[in-house]
């Protein structure tokens, strides 16, 4: 696969990195943070695997589509985790991680 085949799943990483970044942000500055460890665990891992994800596609790796499948079930785990609560930035890297998830999917499948 080439750069312009994977430009949609780089998009979509780095949309998810951000938005993972903005979650954990607001997650942290809670009043009780606490019940939002979890969701802030795996925004961490998601933002840095959306990251390497996205690079590696950038660089047309030739383990690009191996971890696009591995992002896709992480950004799903995300999403799940993000939309059980009900902060604004949690809702959004829901939709933004659900997004990412169909997205490497598709390129996952397409290798």
């Amino acid at each position: 696969m080439t750069i312009v085949d994977y430009a949609t799943g780089i998009r979509a990483c780095s949309a998810c990195a951000v938005a993972c970044d903005a979650c954990t942000e607001a997650c942290r500055q809670a009043a009780d943070p606490q019940p939002l460890r979890q969701c802030i665990e795996r925004c961490h891992d998601c933002a840095d695997v959306c990251r390497l994800t996205a690079l590696l596609m950038a660089r047309e790796s030739e383990w690009a589509t191996a971890l696009c499948g591995l992002c896709a079930r992480l950004c799903l785990a995300c999403a799940e985790e993000c939309a059980r609560h009900p902060l604004p930035q949690c809702q959004e890297c829901a939709q933004t991680c659900q997004h990412c998830a169909d997205e490497c999917e598709a390129l996952g499948e397409a290798a």
